[in-house]
């Protein structure tokens, strides 16, 4: 038997959980049967998920899980992967402008350190070839990880 729950009481609580969304202001009471696995599951997590109730946090459940299903249909996933789409380019395009500025900044770190160099040293084009050959070559092989200490002690061996 369905009966309709009109109590205020129990429409200010529903009302005041944030996560609850209201599709109308009275709710159809009914019967459920539950493994009892599952109820002691619920009532670990409802308060973890800030729900009121073991009702509400079922029924978030199955809204939850309705919105999955609604994923499998092909309208569904045409809505969403042209939004999925955006959000992701937004962060590509957030990532791309970030790593822009660094390897920007990096780069006049570098053409300064290389201007101070060649102002100090006087290097021969042959050395300077080799040089490029030795670091281009180890620059792969440490997959462009420097590191100063291990170029100092290079540098002191020979």
């Amino acid at each position: 038997m369905r009966s309709h729950i009109t109590d205020n009481n129990q429409k200010n609580s529903d009302e005041s959980d944030n996560n609850q969304v209201a599709y109308s202001s009275e709710k159809i009471r009914f019967g459920m049967k539950l493994y009892p696995e599952t109820l002691d599951m619920v009532d670990a997590a409802y308060r973890k998920d800030c729900c009121t109730s073991r009702s509400a946090f079922i029924e978030k459940a199955i809204r939850f899980y309705c919105g999955y299903l609604n994923t499998q249909d092909h309208t569904a996933i045409e809505y969403l992967a042209p939004q999925l789409a955006t959000i992701i380019d937004g962060y590509i395009k957030g990532s791309e402008q970030h790593l822009s500025r660094a390897i920007f900044k990096l780069a006049v770190e570098v053409g300064a350190q290389t201007h101070i160099l060649a102002a100090i040293n006087d290097i021969e084009d042959t050395t300077l070839f080799k040089l490029r050959e030795m670091v281009t070559d180890e620059v792969r092989r440490i997959n462009g990880i420097i590191n100063f200490e291990s170029a100092v002690r290079f540098q002191r061996e020979e």
